[in-house]
């Protein structure tokens, strides 16, 4: 059993409560709801790690019409699209900063992509992330992908641009589903880059109530990361 772990165990009202180790101390219900809510999320220095390049990467459609298109037509034989994007998040004096995928001048992404019909969210998650990141050298980032927490829900209503953070109402069947997961960096790791992109570090500041700048998902990241407690490490 690792560091730190918790034994569960049950009392006369039902209620779980944990038992540390080391400690002896039984947590009571209050407290693992301040374990559950209070999130901590190290952020390691930009300087840590190592940014490399492979390979371009790109996008399965030629145009935007040509991705609506086959999203019309992948909806009529497998329904719903599901995609995941991964939120890494490094420091840089004390400020923290996402890592985005520069195409061209002025568009940015979030590392992810397409689930696979019947594929899970998490091993799809990691899968995309190493296809987009990773190296095949065994002190790659690729392997140390830890998947913390949903960040965020965006569903798109229709075959076109537009994504919401809800299902309008007049909704029934929603074209895709995306979700938004905070992955915990490892201290130090190597990055490959596809050549065709650049891999930009955006301060929190920047992305604040900047749609127009970065698009409606990634300018919301400040409000959804801000539940969390990070430690400079």
């Amino acid at each position: 059993m690792s560091a730190g772990s918790t034994v569960a165990t049950t009392n006369s009202t039902g209620w779980p409560k944990v038992q540390n180790q080391y400690s002896g101390k039984y947590l009571q219900p209050n407290n693992l709801l301040s374990i559950t809510v209070n999130r901590t999320i190290n952020l390691y220095p930009l300087t840590n790690y190592t940014f490399g390049t492979k390979d371009a990467l790109f996008e399965k459609d030629p145009s935007v019409p040509a991705r609506f298109q086959r999203m019309r037509d992948e909806f009529e034989k497998i329904g719903m699209r599901r995609s995941v994007e991964g939120v890494l998040l490094v420091h840089e004096h004390r400020l923290p900063h996402v890592l985005l995928l520069q195409l061209g001048t002025t568009f940015f992404k979030l590392p992810g992509g397409e689930l696979k019909a019947g594929e899970d969210e998490m091993d799809g998650l990691k899968r995309l992330m190493s296809e987009t990141l990773g190296h095949q050298q065994p002190d790659s980032v690729a392997n140390e992908w830890t998947v913390e927490d949903t960040i965020g829900n965006w569903w798109r209503p229709n075959f076109e641009p537009p994504q919401y953070p809800y299902v309008p109402p007049h909704i029934t069947k929603p074209k895709e589903h995306k979700k938004l997961f905070l992955v915990q960096l490892p201290e130090k790791a190597l990055f490959a880059v596809p050549k065709n992109y650049k891999l930009v570090a955006a301060p929190l500041f920047e992305l604040y109530d900047n749609a127009q700048g970065y698009g409606p998902i990634i300018s919301s990241l400040p409000q959804a990361l801000s539940r969390f407690n990070f430690i400079y490490m």
